[in-house]
């Protein structure tokens, strides 16, 4: 694998798992009681730790994104 492959992977990885967070804050934001119905049927929550576990999913989650794809791919790209 070439470091233009590794750096193209990268990037679209990155656009890729930021999509899908942009995508779950959406649905929560849009469908948030339909989603807490759901899951509260499923598992005994209230509203709060059911907002609290899923920013704080989005969280960690934006953060890996950065973490293992954004910061790899722009130190590829500076030393290119």
């Amino acid at each position: 694998m070439t470091i233009n492959i590794l750096s193209s992977l990268l990037g679209w990885a990155t656009v890729i798992n930021l999509s899908i967070v942009t995508v779950w804050f959406l649905v929560f934001i849009f469908c948030h009681d339909g989603l807490f119905r759901l899951h509260s049927k499923w598992f005994k929550l209230s509203e709060e730790k059911f907002d609290t576990i899923h920013y704080a999913g989005m969280a960690f989650y934006k953060l890996g994104t950065y973490l293992f794809n954004l910061v790899p791919f722009l130190a590829i790209k500076i030393v290119i």
